[in-house]
Parts: structure tokens; C-alpha cells; sequence
């Protein structure tokens, strides 16, 4: 019986430093100074507080060396092309998301139609007061960065907007003057351009 006693005496006394040590500590926070006034995340390290904040991603990109000052000339000119018809490409992303947002909180067809209408006259006055004065070069990478920017080639988007034969008649005029609708924006092929963009202050 003493034995018995002494077993459970014991374990009361085991559990009851178990119990203790379980208790929460406060954790330790840092010392504000005079100009901390921006609050920040923090994680908990063993009972200290340690701020922490995310900082934006930084691309770093090596000195290039031209082969020839035509390359050069070449790629000032792709540079010059790039930053002219951008900030159009943005254009379309933040309208084509708009037009999206739009729709979806609209059940009628009749006003879907409306939105769709509304959309496409934007864009033919942009087109009328500055789009026409593009190059053709411009206007084939405009069309590439539409699908960089929006996920989707212009024909796609006016084939959805618009309907099958009006994407199709559309692509037949593009293809007379020189431009290509379904023209995809691949990262890898068209490295310059990524590059341009990267290093342009866009997306700062």
C-alpha cells in the first residue's frame, strides 16, 4: 500500500510540473524607438517577438554587350516600339477585367449587350484618336502584349465579346495591313521585350 500511495504521489507530482511548464509565456517584445510608427508582421521565436516585412521581388539584370552597334540600334528601336503601344495593352487588361466584373453582376442579356457595346466604343475611340498613328510593327507587338497582359490573344477576346464572325472579319483586315489577331506573347522567344518591360517601371 505505501508503494501504491508513493506511485500516485508521483504522477500528482509529474503532472503538476507538466501543468507548469504548459503555461503560457509572455513573449518579448522589441523596444520602440521615437520614429517606429509602422506596424509590421511579427513571428514568435521561443518566446521573442521578431518584426518582419515582405519586400517587393527585385529582378537584377547583368550589363549587356552588343555584337555590333546595329543590334544595338535594333534593340532601342524594339525598346522605343515596347514603350509606345504598353501602356494601350494596360489599357485593354484593366478594361477587359472591368467589362468581366460587369457581366458577371449582370443577369440581363439585354444589358450584358449594353456593357459590351460600351467597351467596344472605348476602345474604337482610342483606336480613332491614337491607335490608327501605330506602326505596323507596334500594332504586331500590341497584339502580343494584349495576350501578355489579359491571358488571351485579340481574337479570343473579341470572339467572345463580339461573336465568331465578327473575330474572323476583324482578322482578315489585320492580316491585309500586316498584323496577326491570334499573335501569343511567349516569355522565352520573346525575351527582349520581357526584358524591356521588366526594366521599364511599369510594374513598380
Amino acid at each position: 500500500m505505501k508503494f501504491k500511495g508513493l506511485f500516485f504521489l508521483c504522477i500528482v507530482m509529474i503532472c503538476s510540473i507538466s501543468l507548469q511548464a504548459q503555461e503560457p509565456v509572455a513573449p518579448i517584445f522589441p523596444k520602440l524607438g521615437k520614429s517606429d510608427t509602422i506596424r509590421v508582421a511579427s513571428t514568435n521565436d521561443n518566446g521573442v517577438m521578431i518584426p518582419w516585412m515582405q519586400l517587393n521581388e527585385v529582378t537584377i539584370f547583368a550589363a549587356r554587350i552588343w555584337k555590333s552597334p546595329a543590334e544595338q540600334a535594333a534593340y532601342n528601336r524594339l525598346r522605343y516600339n515596347v514603350l509606345k503601344v504598353m501602356p494601350y495593352a494596360l489599357f485593354a487588361k484593366r478594361r477587359y477585367e472591368q467589362l468581366e466584373q460587369d457581366i458577371a453582376r449582370t443577369p440581363e442579356k439585354k444589358e450584358q449587350k449594353q456593357l459590351v457595346k460600351q467597351c467596344d466604343k472605348e476602345i474604337k475611340d482610342m483606336f480613332n484618336r491614337e491607335i490608327k498613328e501605330l506602326t505596323i510593327t507596334q500594332g504586331q507587338i500590341l497584339t502580343k502584349l494584349i495576350d501578355r497582359e489579359v491571358g488571351r490573344t485579340t481574337y479570343d477576346i473579341i470572339k467572345q465579346t463580339k461573336g465568331g464572325f465578327a473575330a474572323f472579319s476583324y482578322q482578315i483586315v489585320a492580316r491585309v495591313v500586316g498584323h496577326n489577331l491570334k499573335s501569343t506573347y511567349d516569355p522565352t522567344e520573346d525575351r527582349d521585350i520581357e526584358s524591356i518591360i521588366r526594366t521599364s517601371g511599369f510594374y513598380q
